[in-house]
This record gives structure tokens, sequence and C-alpha cells, in this order.
């Protein structure tokens, strides 16, 4: 079962400013969670609406599970110190 990744505009923006280095290792990451969107040491995010992160290097990945229609919504990407401050 393959789900299907969307990345919010807000993430989008945020994986832009990514370096190169960085941000082609967080795509990749990104990519993988469409076969399989709850991977080993992906953790479900406490006090969220059930949002999940999983980590890059230093780099977190935040986004949602709709197991329902088969999506994975990417909503925040950044480096570990900058991306629960709005959360």
């Amino acid at each position: 079962m393959t789900y299907k990744v969307q990345v919010d505009h807000a993430a989008l923006r945020q994986l832009r400013k990514l370096d190169p280095q960085a941000r082609q290792r967080v795509a990749a990451a990104i990519e993988l969670l469409s076969d399989n969107p709850r991977p080993p040491g992906a953790k479900k995010l406490v006090g969220g609406e059930g949002e999940w992160r999983v980590r890059t290097g230093d780099y977190r990945i935040i986004y949602e599970v709709h197991d329902d229609v088969l999506i994975v919504l990417v909503v925040a990407v950044g480096n570990r110190r900058d991306t629960y401050k709005n959360r």
C-alpha cells in the first residue's frame, strides 16, 4: 500500500531554505514516507493533533498521516532547534 506524499506550502518554503546537501537528504527521507509513513524511529508528537516526526540528522520532518485516504501531509521541515517553536 503506497501513500501519496503532499508537502504543505510552508514546509516547502522551509525546505528551500536548507543548504543543498541537507535539502537532498531531507527530500529523500520525505520520499521514503510514501512506502512506510511510520518508519522505525518515527514518533507521535505529544500534545499535538496526531502529528508524527522523523529525524534526519539535525533536521526534523513533521507530518500527518491520513490512513483513510492514503495521504502523508508534511507540515514542517527544519533544524531541530527551530522546528518545535510554533507547535
